[in-house]
């Protein structure tokens, strides 16, 4: 298993559902500097698809994902 980078910024979407948690990776990643890497936790089972396809879409690179203890997951993208 390949570790995940640390991240630059860390957002906490617990508690919202889709849209939200991919609106709040946008607004980092617009702000963020190239290479920035930007860790979105959240409950939304959505985001799963969600956060890689936007990624996808928006030539933003998906890291991966990793289980919270609280049930969240938490999601890595790196801006270029």
């Amino acid at each position: 298993m390949t570790e995940l980078p640390r991240p630059d910024v860390r957002l906490n979407e617990r508690g919202h559902l889709c849209p939200m948690p991919v609106i709040a990776v946008a607004r980092a990643a617009k702000a963020a500097q190239r290479g920035t890497v930007i860790a979105v936790t959240c409950t939304d089972a959505g985001a799963a698809s969600d956060i890689p396809a936007w990624c996808d879409m928006r030539g933003v690179d998906y890291l991966g994902s990793h289980p919270e203890p609280d049930g969240a997951a938490t999601y890595l993208v790196r801006t270029r």
